[in-house]
């Protein structure tokens, strides 16, 4: 099934190690987990290593709780010829209902890596560049 948000990339449950002193999940898991998804999608696109270089736009218009599942999607929103941005929004679900809320997004830029740890060039079809 795709989702309006793009690729189903991390699906993961919250946890009690996952909490902020407050007792809701963390911001910082959750940047974390769309960065984690972010990472899969650049590199799953491009086939090889890839280093985030830039964060942003992050906003938590939700909430999460322990045992809440967060479902991660991203999708390409520009390729350059050694960068990639991706967009990531995260969305929770109560453990026991099928309704989802999202409850974080944010954009990630990712430079790909040759075996020398160096900036290489992206070769992705044009179809396939920008979604």
């Amino acid at each position: 099934m795709v989702h309006e948000a793009g690729d189903l990339v991390i699906r993961v449950t919250a946890m009690p190690t996952d909490l902020n002193p407050y007792g809701g999940v963390f911001g910082g898991w959750l940047m974390s987990q769309l960065a984690l998804g972010a990472a899969s999608l650049v590199t799953r696109r491009t086939g090889h290593k890839a280093v985030v270089v830039g964060a942003t736009d992050f906003t938590f218009p939700g909430v999460m709780v322990v045992g809440d599942e967060l479902n991660v999607y991203a999708h390409v929103s520009r390729t350059g010829r050694t960068s990639m941005t991706i967009v990531t929004r995260g969305f929770g679900r109560a453990r026991a209902s099928e309704d989802e809320a999202e409850v974080a997004r944010g954009t990630f830029t990712f430079v790909t890596l040759d075996e020398n740890d160096r900036p290489r060039a992206i070769a992705v079809p044009p179809a396939a560049q920008t979604e």
